[in-house]
């Protein structure tokens, strides 16, 4: 082999291994084990991938046909969202609901639960946990995934998070750096920007990233946001400053940096993918994430061959490239040397999930049982991390504990007079998520609290309005369990 064939030959292994795409389907195609055998030392998973546990832990062992120590990522943050259960819901709440407990033990114990059974599905990346401070209420994309607008409750259970996940033998990847918790645009949309001082952004945004540095989490993951405080031109994921500057000299994280989905708007729509990529690991990300939107091998091949022309051109350090990809592979090594801590014996680690969302809900009022329910469930447009799949509410679960309970769902626009039609005589439950956000929702809300004083409401989102009706129940999250704890609230079991 000459030297250039060579050097094309590392170029393209290093480029490959940078990349963490997606694909379609539940079964592993041709062309993904091909670039793996070539290089490709990742692959992310999401919803479209999983039919059942069983079928998971096939597909990852497929994957691992061709390099035993291939990372298989995930975005299982529990709650809200799922891609182990999205057809289901969720056997665990997410964030919200544990900051809300704020037992770190308790959090702990929760993600190393969720951690044994992804890693017996094969799994070894979680895109998880989010350690965004959500101190903005409107924000359109973080909200419950959040563990609370608290900085020091969220910086302690993102580094209890990590430390369950890790237990368990799952690599973390703390989320959304340097924080996406202060906007009010989402960035799979468009770019959000954050304008506060260094003083806050010290004292808030970045002490939960530095409590699982600490924790020794594996990966962070940046986010699509602009920070003028920090670079005033480039967002987050695109930035020197903070990738490099930040976070890994000022705050000595030395692990792997992985972005944010790729094709995301805020990247794709103005740097465009390729360009967006190349600027991302020559501001020191280790990993390109994309596969969420763009699952096929065309897209691998144009951002493997972006990244070996940046190279060439001068445009990309070679030494940049290649630190990258040898950060990847070191993830990869540390999955394969990882030894998990023993399951807790018992019901703690069985019934965690439903026993965490039951500590978690707020009720005000007087419990159940409500006699004869109708469950409206008033329901906004889901944004895109948390997907329209993954069913919600507490209609099922209310049902399989109050045999004859009625329901219906009611999207954006839908009146108080609809609701009271359908449900006749029947108790009203109205169920809504982040109804402070939905004007919509709450003049329904009101109307119906105003002619039905019976009316029992269960918020599934942030729990920002002052409690309305007979009986209020928020629950932090809209996981299956948290819909479970509340219905047992209303069944008065």
């Amino acid at each position: 082999m000459t030297v250039l064939a060579h050097q094309t030959d590392t170029l393209t292994r290093d480029a490959l291994a940078v990349l963490q795409p997606g694909f379609e389907g539940t079964i592993a195609p041709a062309w993904l084990l091909r670039r793996i055998g070539e290089g490709l030392t990742a692959v992310g998973l999401f919803g479209r991938n999983i039919a059942s546990p069983e079928q998971l832990a096939a597909l990852t062992a497929q994957l691992r046909t061709e390099r035993d120590d291939v990372l298989v990522a995930i975005d299982e943050e529990g709650g809200d969202v799922t891609r182990l259960e999205v057809r289901g819901g969720s056997s665990f709440p997410g964030n919200l609901a544990l900051g809300a407990v704020d037992d770190t033990g308790l959090t702990r114990d929760v993600a190393r639960e969720l951690g044994r059974r992804l890693a017996e599905c094969g799994v070894n990346l979680n895109w998880a946990p989010s350690a965004d401070v959500n101190s903005n209420p409107d924000n359109p994309v973080i909200g419950v995934r959040s563990f609370g607008a608290d900085t020091h409750l969220a910086a302690r259970h993102t580094a209890a998070y990590v430390e369950g996940l890790q237990a368990a033998g799952v690599a973390a990847c703390t989320k959304h750096f340097p924080g996406h918790g202060d906007t009010n645009v989402d960035s799979h949309h468009a770019l959000p920007r954050i304008d506060v001082d260094l003083d806050t952004l010290q004292a808030r945004e970045l002490v939960p990233f530095k409590a699982a540095i600490e924790a020794g989490t594996k990966a962070v993951m940046s986010a699509h946001i602009l920070v003028p405080a920090l670079d005033p031109t480039r967002p987050a994921t695109l930035s020197p400053q903070i990738l490099t500057g930040l976070l890994r000299k000022e705050l000595g994280y030395e692990g792997l940096i992985v972005t944010d989905g790729m094709e995301m708007n805020a990247i794709a729509g103005t740097y465009g993918i390729e360009r967006g990529s190349v600027l991302a690991i020559a501001a020191g990300a280790d990993a390109i994430c994309v596969g969420g939107g763009l699952a096929d091998e065309a897209t691998v091949l144009r951002l493997r061959d972006a990244l070996v022309a940046a190279v060439r051109e001068g445009t990309l350090p070679e030494e940049r490239l290649a630190d990258a990809a040898a950060r990847v592979r070191e993830l990869a090594a540390w999955t394969l040397g990882a030894r998990p801590d023993a399951r807790p014996e018992g019901s703690r680690a069985s019934g965690i999930g439903l026993t965490a969302a039951r500590r978690a809900l707020l009720v005000t009022g007087p419990v159940g049982p409500v006699r004869n329910p109708y469950v409206a469930t008033l329901t906004p447009v889901a944004n895109i991390a948390v997907g329209d799949e993954t069913p919600w509410g507490v209609a099922g679960e209310l049902a399989a504990l109050v045999p004859g309970t009625a329901s219906g769902r009611y999207p954006e626009g839908a009146a108080a007079a609809d609701i009271l039609a359908a449900a006749g005589d029947r108790t009203v439950v109205a169920v809504v998520r982040d109804a402070h956000r939905h004007p919509w929702m709450t003049e329904a809300l009101d109307a119906l609290v105003a002619a039905r004083p019976d009316t029992v409401v269960v918020e599934m989102g942030l729990p920002q309005a002052a409690p309305r009706g007979a009986l209020h129940i928020a629950t932090h999250g809209a996981s299956r369990v948290c819909g479970r704890a509340a219905a047992e609230v209303i069944a008065g079991v």
